[in-house]
């Protein structure tokens, strides 16, 4: 993924919340990751979504920090506000506490935003464990970053 993004000459930005920074864990430990990776935001707190990457308050009062439309928000918020080609977010409920009926455990969405989309997954990883719900999450926001980036023609 690094050197797909070195080839091209673009750039990644992470904004990342039940992970707490693994994806960009998971991106540096990639030999060469400085010429692709900007950065990342961990954006765990709600005020965190708001004042680090400008999402909308309104939209976390409307449909929770755990949404298809915040993790959108943050991916978005993210690459603007970094200025990179491309961000991954994830959102969601690791757990053991913090789910319900309609939001359980193991809820994630991931989020990748480029100039022409941003492309939102909804996951339930079920009840396998905070540490690997977390590890779960980490794998899907590098694959849906694969498949976009294989998926986009310069």
């Amino acid at each position: 993924m690094i050197d797909l993004l070195t080839e091209k000459k673009k750039t990644i930005v992470t904004a990342e919340s039940c992970t707490g920074g693994m994806i960009a864990a998971a991106l540096t430990d990639i030999p060469g990751a400085s010429a692709a990776l900007y950065g990342g935001y961990v954006t765990y707190a709600n005020t965190a979504k708001t004042r680090m990457i400008h999402v909308q308050a309104r939209l976390i009062r409307d449909y929770g920090a755990v949404s298809n439309q915040v993790a959108r928000a943050m991916a978005d918020g993210a690459r603007n506000t970094a200025h990179a080609d491309y961000a991954v977010a994830v959102t969601g409920i690791a757990g053991p506490d913090g789910g319900s009926d309609r939001k359980p455990v193991g809820l994630v969405y991931v989020a990748v935003s480029s100039e022409l989309a941003t492309v939102v997954i909804e996951h339930r990883f079920g009840d396998l464990g905070r540490d690997e719900i977390r590890k779960a999450s980490v794998k899907a926001a590098l694959d849906l970053v694969l498949q976009v980036l294989t998926g986009v023609e310069d």
